[in-house]
């Protein structure tokens, strides 16, 4: 790998951000496809998932996303952070066993009291659903509740349709993954390389403990994996290393960014993203706090949050935190008229 050379500014990486992210212009591609530009969709809302995608691509519909879910060209499960996301179907074992050791290591630690019998427990959850899909309130019944809450750390479920769309908002339903998706067949070596790849085409140019944080991977483990990649190498503004993939996006810093809606736990919003200022520090309270933990739906002006946004009474009401251009607003209510009628 060559040494450090350019220096990227904050305005570098908030426009290589929103190239790699679709927030530049939308693009026209497969849904599974897309899923794997951005890095997965954080699902723990299920209308999240679907206007995350609606901002990012060109005349996407909503049955589109819950055809994909039903055709399992797609995958909803808990993943990346043990937060619900959805990501290709190709993807979806790569990320899963990238982030199994790691998961499972963090749960033994915030549960020390945990009931000691969870891998028999996963042995016969695992023969439970060999019949099919169970809901949550079955599997509690079946293990106990405790059982239940952290199986999925030594049991690779997803969640499936209909649950977990914008019909079925709770995603409650869950298969074993071997019988979903199919059989596991990847080693954790190049299961973690592909996660870290996934993480630098969507968010790179990054430092390593932002891929660790969006991972959920000891910095450690996350180097080893850099270790078997060709990269890039730069600097940020504080001389920090920032590391990316050859001939991965670094559009002009100048590139103009067009209004941009956003809904809750977009990814882009979140620490791991703070060297972009897509979420400037002094809004981050209004977006994150006690009141509001899984965040508000935003809105981007010149590729940052600059307001929030709600729908109600078939209209899509955004409110500023502070002055908008004229015609940058001119463009945001367009592009709000437009969120509108998909909400429809």
């Amino acid at each position: 790998m060559a040494g450090a050379e350019r220096v990227l500014t904050e305005r570098d990486l908030n426009r290589a951000l929103l190239a790699r992210q679709l927030l530049l212009e939308r693009a026209r591609l497969p849904i599974p496809r897309a899923l794997e530009r951005m890095g997965g969709l954080q699902a723990q809302y299920a209308p999240a998932m679907y206007v995350g995608l609606w901002t990012r691509l060109d005349g996407l519909k909503r049955e589109a996303l819950t055809r994909a879910l039903e055709r399992r060209s797609v995958i909803q499960a808990t993943l990346m952070r043990a937060t619900i996301h959805v990501v290709s179907r190709r993807d979806y074992w790569p990320v899963a066993v990238a982030i199994r050791d790691p998961r499972r290591r963090w749960w033994e630690r915030v549960h020390p009291n945990r009931p000691r019998d969870m891998r028999p427990a996963a042995k016969r959850l695992r023969r439970y659903l060999a019949d099919g899909p169970r809901r949550r309130k079955e599997i509690e019944e079946f293990l106990g509740r405790e059982r239940a809450l952290g199986v999925g750390a030594y049991l690779d479920l997803v969640r499936v349709p209909p649950s977990g769309t914008w019909e079925q908002r709770r995603a409650d339903l869950y298969a074993a993954a071997e019988d979903w998706v199919g059989p596991e067949s990847i080693d954790a070596d190049e299961a973690l390389t592909i996660l870290v790849r996934r993480y630098l085409t969507a968010f790179g140019p990054a430092l390593r403990g932002d891929i660790a944080d969006w991972a959920g991977v000891p910095v450690g483990e996350v180097d080893a994996a850099l270790g078997r990649m060709k990269l890039r190498r730069f600097r940020d503004e504080a001389g920090k290393e920032l590391l990316d993939l050859p001939r991965a996006p670094l559009p002009d810093p100048d590139t103009p960014a067009p209004p941009r809606f956003l809904p809750v736990w977009d990814a882009t919003l979140l620490v791991h993203c703070r060297r972009t200022q897509i979420l400037p520090e002094e809004y981050r309270p209004l977006v994150f706090n006690v009141k509001t933990p899984h965040s508000v739906n935003t809105f981007l002006i010149d590729g940052r949050v600059a307001g929030t946004w709600r729908y109600e009474q078939d209209r899509v009401k955004v409110e500023p935190f502070e002055g908008v251009p004229r015609k940058a607003r001119r463009e945001l209510d367009e592009e709000a008229k437009r969120l509108a009628v998909f909400h429809s």
